[in-house]
């Protein structure tokens, strides 16, 4: 195009949205259609400064009890940086998982989105489908249709945003589509899971659920790269690399598998140093229950040791790659302690042993 060209281009814009003004109804939708809309100003410069582009491969993580959205953008180095959260304008049910249609949770866990679950003409403005129920939710039976991400602040088990902060959002994940990504991974969770946030939900019906969760927003803590995650023995596992991807099946036993060295001992340390500050906060909330007139029951101490016959069969059994990182790879490090208490235990937990033990089998009761 011209020189020339584009003068009269850019003047007969400007004409179109000049006189959308004169009229009274100026607005982005007279040049933009909704799905189209441009990233703001404000968030591009706010890319340039993290060194991402708008091309750049997305990560979101919900968080119900924050009511927020996070954006997670792949920066230069290979590692993703937070750009932007959003105020979540409604979402409907309560702090756990759905588990059947009808009754109006949103979803928590691990889910993709490609680019055919977008929807640029939602009925709420803009929307990305979910993809509920995933390969562990249909592996426990679970069902629900239609769960999004979406504008129009009404939910009915969704994620409901404001038709800004949707257009954002979608805006963001449009250009990393055609940037080349093939699909984003959004986690959500019932809230920030941190060891006081556990502590305070330890005695909640979906406390091992949370617990598995847990480690998959740990590894991303550490890391800052999406996990990869796959579902055996009806259950997510973070970062296990087998010999066939495909030995990977939602209700069989989980295959034989590896994990980074990096990654094994950076876990490892995460949970040790987490251990103390569960144990505390645990004490703290007892405190508290305590001057608000509740009486707890007795608590029951349990180990936080494996006995080896206890050692969930989905560990890591080796290690793989040990040498130094490179932008967008894992630091080298070592295996995770296998007497680490914070490790996550089995879909069903061990007996209660006579010590106090922590996040993997913490009880109360006689």
């Amino acid at each position: 195009m011209s020189a020339f060209t584009k003068i009269i281009s850019i003047g007969i814009c400007l004409s179109v949205l000049a006189l959308a003004g004169c009229q009274g109804t100026g607005s982005v939708d007279d040049l933009f259609p909704k799905a189209e809309r441009p990233i703001p100003a404000d968030v591009v410069k706010a890319m340039k400064a993290k060194g991402m582009k708008a091309s750049s491969p997305i990560m979101l993580r919900i968080f119900k009890q924050e009511n927020l959205v996070e954006v997670w953008k792949q920066t230069d180095s290979g590692r993703y940086e937070m750009l932007k959260d959003y105020e979540i304008c409604k979402w409907s049910g309560k702090l756990g998982p759905k588990i059947k249609e009808g009754d109006r949770q949103a979803p928590e866990g691990y889910y993709t989105i490609n680019e055919w679950q977008m929807n640029p003409r939602s009925d709420y403005f803009l929307s990305f489908n979910l993809g509920f129920p995933n390969a562990f939710d249909r592996s426990l039976g679970r069902t629900g249709t239609h769960l999004m991400v979406h504008g129009a602040c009404s939910s009915a088990g969704c994620y409901s945003m404001t038709d800004e902060r949707i257009a954002e959002i979608f805006a963001l994940a449009r250009e990393a589509f055609n940037g080349g990504q093939k699909s984003f991974q959004v986690q959500a969770f019932p809230f920030r899971m941190t060891p006081q946030n556990m502590a305070a939900h330890r005695d909640d019906p979906n406390f091992e659920f949370w617990k598995m969760l847990k480690e998959g927003y740990d590894h991303f803590e550490i890391t800052k790269v999406p996990p990869k995650v796959n579902v055996c023995e009806r259950r997510y596992v973070f970062n296990r690399i087998a010999e066939e991807e495909k030995a990977f099946r939602a209700t069989e036993s989980c295959p034989q598998t590896t994990t980074p060295d990096s990654l094994s001992l950076a876990y490892g340390k995460l949970l040790s140093k987490e251990d103390e500050v569960f144990r505390k906060a645990v004490r703290a909330e007892e405190f508290r229950e305590k001057l608000a007139g509740k009486t707890p029951e007795p608590e029951t101490e349990v180990s936080a040791s494996l006995k080896p016959e206890e050692k969930p069969d989905f560990l890591p059994v080796a290690s793989t790659n040990s040498g130094s990182a490179t932008p967008g790879t894992l630091p080298a490090v070592g295996p995770v302690p296998e007497t680490s208490p914070l490790r996550r235990g089995a879909s069903t937990p061990p007996e209660p042993k006579k010590r106090r033990g922590l996040f993997g089998w913490l009880s109360r009761g006689s």
